[in-house]
């Protein structure tokens, strides 16, 4: 892991198209801003963990020949 210090309204960029800076220092939290492209998705790391659960949650075993059986019928 890098580790940087940084000041109130100093950046770091992430590779060319994302730049975080800090804009605000209140106790023990700090409040970033992220410029980034709209196709870039930004999530906390706490609904990012939701979400690859639920991803992991939704995968189910697919049995093949009831697939082909499907298919078969509808044609």
């Amino acid at each position: 892991m890098l580790a940087l210090a940084r000041k109130i309204n100093q950046s770091i960029m992430i590779g060319n198209d994302v730049e975080v800076t800090l804009l605000e220092i209140k106790g023990d939290q700090i409040k970033i801003g992220i410029n980034a492209p709209k196709d870039v998705p930004i999530y906390r790391k706490e609904i990012f963990d939701q979400i690859q659960q639920e991803n992991k949650n939704a995968v189910q075993e697919v049995d093949v020949s009831k697939i082909r059986d499907l298919f078969s019928r509808m044609q």
